[in-house]
């Protein structure tokens, strides 16, 4: 028996409508999908595209605050620079370090200018500072700022500047006081730099004075009064600004690129030939001529000279020896030697003056602190009133301990240590005499 066709027909077609929703509902499903992806991406995109704008502008910023303190730097350096002008302040960063703070900028802020800035407090005078110029400095610069063998003389000099062979010292060369303090506060004692306290450094300072005859031994040098103090040589320093020489070349903006073609040579060397027994030294001018010298470009020298040959010396015959001096010859020659701790204050022999010691001609026989026009110590006050006279006892005394022999000299020398020694400079002052 069969069914009727009207019982089928709704069932297939419930099961259609069925399998059509189902299907509908999944399209959809995978169209939010698919549009939730797309727009995912699309953010993506658009935010990397706002990164990339965003650093393209700061980049284009930056290169521009560069150009304008690339351009301002050559304005600068076009109108000459002043050295004693502030530097320039920045306007804005380049994101780079931090200010700094202030115990950073003292720290390393402790130059001393001529006009006193930077001066620490202290004080200090010739009298304290020779006893600390002797433990500290006397061992390269001598007792009496001298110059030990080939360490810088530091007192005498003056009216040699114009001399083949100026003498410089801080007295006869240097303009400003405040360097001479600036240096030996910062890199003296030599191998100890650092180590001197205000004080101290101002009485080296005042000592230095005293013994280029600046000052006297009572003068009491401080941060007050340091910057006022006119140095021997202070108007010796000017700017040579004629315009034919290379100041004026400096002051405007310096070729770096193809600026000459080729360099010749112009003048001659001066070198050094030796060095005298008495110091300083001794120059000539080169020999050689200009004329035949090679030009220089930057394919290299025009052409290489030949060598010399090597001259060969002539055979000199030996000198005959000299007659050998007796004994006491040699103890004036040495006494010559041992004198050379001497002649910065003391002078000897025709035309003799006195220094910042007296003249020494007739020594032997003379009342102590007797030499006119000196101004002597109290204690050799004392001793002229006593009437007491030199000999050479006296004197090989009082040159073992100067300051143990006479209480109070502002004499600063150590003393000769050696016999030898005492009885040379004895035999030596002994041909000054009467």
């Amino acid at each position: 028996m069969s069914k009727s066709p009207n019982l089928v027909l709704p069932a297939i077609g419930g099961i259609a409508l069925m399998l059509g929703a189902a299907y509908g509902f999944s399209s959809r499903n995978y169209g939010a999908d698919t549009i939730a992806l797309l727009e995912d991406r699309v953010e993506k995109a658009e935010a990397r595209v706002s990164s990339a704008s965003d650093k393209a502008k700061a980049e284009a910023e930056r290169a521009t605050a560069l150009e304008l303190a690339v351009a301002e730097a050559q304005e600068q350096a076009a109108k000459g620079t002043n050295l004693t002008s502030p530097a320039p302040q920045m306007e804005g960063a380049y994101g780079l370090g931090r200010v700094a703070m202030a115990e950073e900028i003292a720290a390393w802020d402790v130059d001393v200018l001529p006009d006193g800035r930077g001066l620490p407090v202290g004080s200090g005078n010739a009298f304290d500072g020779e006893e600390v110029f002797a433990d500290k400095c006397a061992s390269c610069h001598g007792d009496f700022a001298e110059g030990v063998d080939n360490w810088p003389v530091l007192a005498g000099g003056f009216d040699t500047l114009a001399d083949e062979d100026p003498v410089k010292t801080v007295g006869s060369y240097w303009p400003h006081l405040s360097t001479v303090y600036d240096y030996v506060y910062r890199s003296m004692p030599f191998g100890e730099a650092g180590t001197l306290t205000p004080d101290e450094t101002y009485a080296i300072v005042a000592y230095i004075l005293y013994s280029n005859d600046l000052i006297d031994d009572e003068f009491e040098l401080s941060n007050e009064n340091l910057a006022n103090f006119d140095m021997h040589n202070k108007d010796g320093f000017v700017i040579d600004d004629r315009p034919d020489l290379e100041y004026a070349t400096w002051r405007v903006e310096p070729c770096m690129d193809n600026c000459k073609d080729a360099v010749e040579i112009t003048m001659r060397s001066v070198f050094l030939v030796e060095t005298p027994p008495e110091g300083g030294t001794n120059s000539m001018m080169n020999p050689a001529k200009v004329e035949g010298l090679p030009s220089f470009s930057s394919d290299g020298p025009s052409f290489i000279p030949e060598a010399a040959p090597k001259p060969v010396k002539a055979a000199v015959e030996a000198a005959p020896e000299p007659a050998k001096a007796d004994d006491g010859d040699v103890l004036i020659e040495a006494g010559k030697k041992v004198f050379k701790k001497c002649k910065a204050c003391h002078q000897v022999g025709d035309g003799a003056k006195n220094k910042t010691g007296p003249h020494l001609n007739d020594l032997f026989g003379r009342t102590f602190g007797s030499v006119d026009g000196f101004k002597y110590s109290n204690t050799f006050k004392t001793a002229l009133e006593e009437g007491r006279v030199w000999d050479e006892a006296s004197l090989a005394e009082f040159l073992s301990k100067p300051k143990a022999y006479m209480k109070g000299t502002k004499m600063s020398f150590s003393g000769l240590k050696k016999d030898s020694d005492q009885q040379a400079i004895n035999a030596y002052l002994a041909t000054f005499g009467n």
